[in-house]
């Protein structure tokens, strides 16, 4: 079993000659194609954005184990100070709260509407506890985030579920090996679809929806922060018999499936599209037009999307990237525009209920929510000159 287990390596890496001769060969198909769409084409600082990023998720596995270890709570030395300082964070949050709500309050009148800078000049001391509440509010999250992460990605090591296993070593046979692959993917569906649907999970992954082209060089804009991220584990499938050896060779399989569909130069696959990803059904994944967000989430097969209900078929024309796009080729931009926006809203709420729907909700739950705040914010400042002239 050793021998065998010996010779298992990561696909990905043995595929990297494959990925530049296929994007060489998709360049030139591209070259010589005419269709008046630029979408699919080999921007320059576009492909090189893609290729850097895709250098960097495979420096960041490497680098993101030494820089956390010392910060998990419970194993690394520095654990315990982040636990502390997540709970003190989250105490002088809650007070300042407290004390800019009892403030408000009472420099409200009955029947009297005022904005924040009405409320400011009754109570000096408010917008100091409003700063406090925001930079509190930032800590508490990143350091809490940063505990809860650390602490989950320690106790679902693969080797730690693996010591554990309730089945015995499945070995690295084809009936094993083609297991993993569907069980791998099954997980994967999940994870995928737990990216779009909370914004933490989201600001890991929009680096590779970052990219408005849409070619094999897109599939290597690979995220960089997913030690940031709470996934559910692949490893559990160590616990089934499944080694860690194996769940990589079934990560690079279920990775290197997902590079070829990343193009336009596959229309349609037929009757295989009833069951298998395909680049028809992963274009419609990028896409940034209404009825194409959040669907086909799938990676080898889109089985999953089918049943449980976010498959879309590809219909008009996709146009690539995001709602709101970066416009930026900068990688610190790529990996932490979003961080950045989160940030800033986190500091703008004035509740925990509110922190934590700008980072566990949705995306789109932030952007109306702002929407929402600033539509309110307006109608007082239209309402204030009638009400005080009264």
């Amino acid at each position: 079993m050793g021998g065998v287990r010996s010779k298992l390596r990561d696909p990905t890496v043995v595929a990297v000659p494959f990925y530049f001769a296929t994007m060489a060969l998709e360049a030139r198909w591209l070259r010589r194609r005419d269709t008046g769409s630029p979408s699919g084409d080999y921007e320059r600082r576009d492909t090189r954005s893609s290729l850097l990023m895709g250098t960097l998720s495979l420096i960041a596995p490497l680098l993101a184990p030494k820089v956390l270890r010392p910060l998990t709570p419970g194993r690394g030395r520095f654990g315990r100070a982040v636990l502390v300082g997540a709970i003190g964070a989250a105490a002088a949050t809650s007070i300042a709260d407290a004390f800019v709500r009892r403030a408000s309050s009472r420099s409200r009148p009955p029947g009297w509407t005022s904005d924040d800078t009405e409320i400011a000049q009754a109570r000096p001391a408010v917008p100091v506890a409003q700063t406090v509440a925001g930079a509190s509010g930032v800590a508490t999250v990143a350091l809490g985030g940063l505990a809860a992460t650390t602490s989950w990605a320690a106790r679902m090591a693969p080797e730690r579920l693996f010591a554990r296993r309730v089945l015995p070593d499945l070995g690295a046979g084809l009936l094993a090996t083609a297991g993993a692959v569907v069980a791998w993917d099954f997980i994967y569906y999940w994870n995928h679809r737990l990216m779009h649907e909370s914004r933490y999970m989201w600001a890991i992954h929009v680096v590779h929806h970052s990219s408005e082209h849409y070619n094999l060089s897109t599939a290597l804009r690979q995220p960089v922060a997913e030690a940031l991220g709470t996934f559910l584990p692949y490893s559990s499938l160590c616990l089934l018999g499944v080694s860690p050896e194996l769940l990589t060779t079934a990560r690079g399989i279920n990775l290197l499936w997902q590079y070829w569909i990343h193009t336009e130069a596959v229309d349609s696959m037929g009757r295989s599209e009833a069951v298998l990803n395909t680049p028809s059904h992963h274009r419609v994944h990028h896409g940034s037009q209404s009825q194409y967000l959040d669907r086909n989430h799938g990676s080898i097969l889109i089985v999953w999307d089918r049943l449980f209900g976010t498959f879309e078929p590809e219909g008009d024309r996709v146009v690539y990237g995001l709602t709101k796009n970066i416009g930026s080729f900068n990688p610190f931009v790529i990996v932490g525009h979003e961080y950045a926006e989160m940030a800033r809203d986190v500091a703008s709420a004035s509740s925990w209920g509110e922190r934590l729907g700008y980072v566990v909700r949705g995306p789109g739950w932030a952007r109306s929510h702002r929407a929402a705040l600033e539509q309110g914010a307006r109608l007082v400042t239209m309402l204030a000159p009638a009400t005080a002239s009264r």
